[in-house]
């Protein structure tokens, strides 16, 4: 039998737009607890290390004062549980798929590719915006912390000669680097760093035409 090739997917950035939504709720508790909000531009790139480190990233980035004035560590965790309690019930109002998603989710599926998400994404906010956006029934896998590449092939039956990844950051590509399978980046990710600095082997700008890429590996 043919071994079957393996595609982990990043969400945030990589499969959907995330950060107008994320720009609702983060902005939610910064009013609430009396720091600066911020613009969904600004929050693209504090996106992708979970709730807390985005809250704290953010504050940081105001002043590095401010973020050590939040001594209290009960403040910093009820900051991430209204964050995450927020964004729950808000998770898909003006989120929107990447261009091209659904389709190459589609051509995947006929050619027979297995897929996973790997995110920093907490499980169950994962889960519910995969299935309310339209596109949980595509996956086989989905787990939070994309450091775990190799054991998401290995539970999938795979072969890492056989997978690569598709991400937006700096932390998606160090983590198919460390396990040595090719990195496919969109140009315009949730990170700080410029497209130039983040190690890849492909730069896509949205799903239109990535099947020819991926069809060079299968």
């Amino acid at each position: 039998m043919k071994q079957k090739f393996t595609i982990l997917f990043d969400l945030d950035g990589t499969l959907v737009d995330t950060a107008p939504d994320l720009m609702r709720a983060h902005n939610h508790v910064m009013k609430k607890f009396g720091y600066p909000t911020k613009s969904t531009e600004e929050i693209r790139n504090l996106v992708g290390k979970g709730a807390g480190a985005m809250i704290g990233r953010s504050i940081w980035g105001q002043a590095k004062k401010e973020f050590h004035s939040v001594e209290d560590k009960s403040v910093k965790d009820q900051m991430s549980k209204d964050f995450l309690n927020f964004y729950g019930k808000n998770i898909i109002k003006e989120s929107t798929l990447i261009n091209g998603v659904k389709e190459f989710l589609k051509w995947c599926k006929e050619q027979n590719i297995s897929m996973a998400v790997c995110t920093n994404k907490t499980e169950h906010l994962a889960v519910d915006l995969l299935k309310k956006i339209g596109i949980y029934d595509y996956f086989e896998y989905c787990k939070p912390d994309p450091r775990h590449i190799t054991n998401i092939v290995e539970i999938l039956g795979g072969d890492l000669k056989k997978s690569l990844m598709i991400g937006d950051s700096e932390t998606d590509a160090n983590a198919a680097k460390a396990a040595e399978i090719p990195i496919i980046l969109l140009e315009d990710g949730y990170t700080e760093k410029n497209k130039d600095e983040i190690y890849h082997n492909h730069l896509i700008k949205d799903f239109i035409g990535i099947e020819k890429i991926i069809s060079e590996y299968l």
